[in-house]
């Protein structure tokens, strides 16, 4: 059965406990929901749309949105100078499902980038991810015909977060000598890959066509 209330009503006539966009954002959010819950339509309830003005009157005290742009633009930067998953790596995600999740995300989005600069062809690959116990980071692999790499945090300790080695086929999970890289190397995969060749004694790459003209 649904049900209407009269506080968003009274919220919206009398807006005045609401100064803060955290608040007001709160107030638009449940009104929403009481219009759901009375079967209204929130595109044209009147005490939806005079909380969501009052928002911007809250706002008004803000910056300009010039200013804002370019305070955005320079989290855009700095956020690519530091990126995430060496955040993560750093600060650790066990018992942190979100950072987990988030960690297992850009990891697999790292190791596809490192497929990449190794110029493994599509289908020769796979990049899987195993998150373990609410204990453990888990870890993502990527695994070639003849390359292993996996990234996993804590196990071997700081800058020892990537295990690569070679391998004879997509079949062998055992394969060589273990070899241990920084996750700062995860986030150069150029130079990483050289490396990954030059310490596995394998062939250097050729190039793709969409490589040459990257």
């Amino acid at each position: 059965m649904s049900y209407d209330v009269a506080f968003r009503h009274q919220q919206a006539l009398d807006p005045s406990a609401l100064c803060t966009v955290t608040t007001t954002l709160h107030a638009i959010g449940a009104a929403i929901t009481d219009c759901r819950n009375a079967g209204k339509d929130a595109e044209i309830d009147p005490a939806v749309i005079l909380l969501i003005r009052h928002l911007s009157q809250v706002c008004e005290a803000r910056p300009p949105s010039t200013l804002l742009r370019r305070e955005c633009l320079d989290a855009i930067a700095e956020i690519r100078r530091h990126p995430v998953l060496k955040t993560l790596a750093y600060r650790g995600v066990a018992y942190d499902e979100p950072a987990k999740r988030l960690f297992h995300s850009e990891g697999r989005i790292a190791m596809r980038r490192l497929a990449e600069a190794l110029d493994l062809a599509e289908g020769s690959f796979d990049v899987r991810s195993n998150k373990g116990g609410v204990a453990v980071s888990g870890e993502i692999t990527l695994h070639g015909e003849d390359i292993w790499v996996q990234l996993s945090l804590g196990l071997m300790g700081p800058d020892r977060e990537i295990l690569y080695r070679r391998v004879h086929g997509r079949s062998d999970h055992i394969g060589e000598r273990n070899h241990y890289a920084s996750i700062r190397d995860l986030m150069a995969p150029d130079r990483f890959a050289r490396k990954i060749r030059r310490d596995l004694n394998l062939a250097p790459a050729t190039p793709s066509d969409g490589r040459l003209f990257a």
